[in-house]
Order: C-alpha cells, then structure tokens, then sequence
C-alpha cells in the first residue's frame, strides 16, 4: 500500500471521531429548528392531530393561548410519532406560550407540549414505557425508549421531547394488493 493509501482509513476514522466528538449521540443537525406557529399547526393536521387554547388564540405571550410559535421540529415530529405509533387521539393543549416552568428544557425553549389526558394515550404510555415513578410536586413519570419523557400532571401529560422518537427515517411500508373479490 502506498502513503496516500494508508492515509485515506485513517483520515475517514479522523472524520467521524470529529463528528461523533462535536455532535452528540442521538442529535441530529435540525433538532434546533424552530418552526412557526403556522408551520406546527399544518404538520399536526396534517397528522390528525387537534389542539386547544382556553382562549382560542395563539399569541406566545398570554398563558391563555395555546402557541407553537418557536417549537422545535423535533417536538412536533415527536407528537406526529406518538399519534402514528399509538393510534390514539391526540389533542394538543399546550405549547411555547408563557406560563410554563423555566429552565432549558421548557415549553417557552420548544422542548415540550401538553396533551390531554384520554384512556387511549394513558394505556399506551403505561403499556409501552418504562415507569420512572413519581416525581415529588409534579407528577407520576415514564420514559419512552428514545429517552423522551412523559410526565402525567394530573389533568394533561407534561411531554418532554428529545427526539423525535424514531420518526427518522420512516419505515417502508408494504404495498397494498386490491382484493380481488372486492375488484370485479
């Protein structure tokens, strides 16, 4: 092997230890991507899912709005995989709005929405994910195996999202064949 072909390895190995080393595991390039609120809205319609503001408004400066202004992509491509993975009604009930807890990890920084409480996501969250226990003051936790948290506060699941929760890539899905009894 000559020089230039040694090099060629060992410059790859270099690359992704870079990589590895400046971006870490389980992040990906478009996880700081904000959307706007109009943006958020049409992709969890797009994936059937419905929201409510006790004000019907969206302004991120009233705590009676429901906003998604800001929202990290992740967050919502996290919500569009729990609808598609758990089949159950999802209705949205808060976003980026003020009125949350602070922190980095919040409902003003995009982290995080709330969703009402229905049999349906109880099951599927208490079936699913691993149950971290209660958590003093704010509710009893459990956490998906993407690591993302979902935290039941008593009158809405309080949803920490890391990732998207293995929306990325989709999976295939087979091809329909037509009955052919129902064809002719």
């Amino acid at each position: 092997m000559t020089g230039s072909a040694l090099l060629r390895p060992l410059l790859f190995v270099a690359v992704v230890l870079m990589g590895v080393l400046l971006h870490p595991a389980g992040a990906h390039a478009d996880d700081r991507v904000k959307l706007t609120d109009a943006e958020a809205r049409a992709r969890l319609k797009a994936a059937g899912i419905t929201w409510w503001s006790s004000s019907d408004c969206t302004n991120r400066l009233r705590a009676d709005c429901t906003s998604f202004d800001q929202i990290r992509r992740t967050t919502i491509a996290g919500v569009v995989t729990l609808r598609r993975s758990s089949t159950c009604p999802i209705m949205v009930t808060g976003g980026t709005e003020t009125g949350h807890g602070a922190g980095t990890y919040t409902h003003w920084n995009g982290w995080k929405v709330d969703i009402a409480l229905n049999d349906c996501v109880n099951k599927y969250v208490r079936s699913w994910f691993h149950d971290v226990g209660t958590i003093s003051g704010w509710g009893h936790q459990y956490r998906a195996p993407s690591g993302n948290l979902y935290t039941n506060e008593g009158n809405h699941w309080d949803i920490l999202y890391y990732t998207c929760g293995g929306c990325d890539p989709e999976p295939p899905r087979p091809a329909v064949t037509p009955d052919r009894a129902a064809v002719g």
